[in-house]
């Protein structure tokens, strides 16, 4: 589907909606699906769709993660802690300060927000401001480079194609639009310390969706749905 045209008719987050949406996605007849859906409706209610642009990943998880944040606590403040610091550990890394400035802005901006504990509306209203929203999706990919190449001698072995790390983050990780896997999963969800479950729902084999957490055997904060191509937020 043409970008402009899926721009214009979707919103990059939706309100949250019942999950019983996603029953009406497929074929009544597609058994294979719908037991998925049943499965997860077991043990969630809500979902919130992000604009299918490439840069769902990182908007589902900025999104999900802050408004978690909104109750504030120990949590905010470790957050708030990390993300100031993380303008300066990019800049030691090579990242030019002036690249990267109003990015780490906006998105302290953003924190800053949740730090005054807005209605979730207003937080939606201002993820769904296109500037402001693409700028928080660049910084997370700058945080998400910048650990892939902090630990690059781990990661190495995880990119195919005989790329460096370096290449592979210039690639497939920094610009816009670029989908996310396991790799650039793992990498945000240890730059920020923050863990995430991710469902995944395919054709694969099975009556029931494949749950992985990020790091595994942690507690997770954030709560995603994967179908081939897009990530979703989904609430319990």
């Amino acid at each position: 589907m043409d970008v402009a045209l899926i721009a214009g008719q979707t919103p990059l987050l939706s309100d949250r909606l019942d999950l019983s949406v996603l029953y009406q996605e497929y074929a009544s007849d597609d058994q294979v699906y719908q037991s998925k859906i049943k499965d997860l409706h077991r043990r969630y209610t809500h979902i919130r769709r992000t604009r299918p642009d490439g840069n769902c990943f990182y908007r589902a998880f900025g999104f999900s993660y802050l408004e978690a944040l909104l109750d504030g606590g120990p949590e905010l403040e470790r957050f708030k802690e990390v993300s100031l610091h993380s303008k300066d550990d990019l800049i030691k890394q090579g990242f030019t300060e002036f690249t990267i400035e109003d990015f780490h802005n906006t998105f302290m901006d953003l924190i800053a927000l949740v730090d005054k504990r807005p209605l979730v509306s207003e937080l939606l209203a201002t993820f769904n401001e296109q500037t402001v929203s693409d700028y928080v999706v660049v910084y997370l990919r700058l945080l998400t480079s910048g650990h892939l190449q902090r630990e690059n001698l781990f990661y190495q072995h995880f990119i195919e194609g005989g790329r460096s790390v370096k290449e592979f983050c210039q690639q497939e990780v920094e610009p816009m639009c670029k989908e996310s896997d396991h790799i650039h999963i793992i990498a945000l969800s240890q730059a920020l310390n923050v863990s995430i479950q991710v469902e995944y729902m395919d054709r694969g084999e099975g009556g029931s969706t494949v749950t992985h957490v990020f790091p595994e055997g942690s507690n997770p904060q954030v709560f995603l749905l994967y179908r081939p191509g897009h990530y979703d937020i989904l609430y319990k």
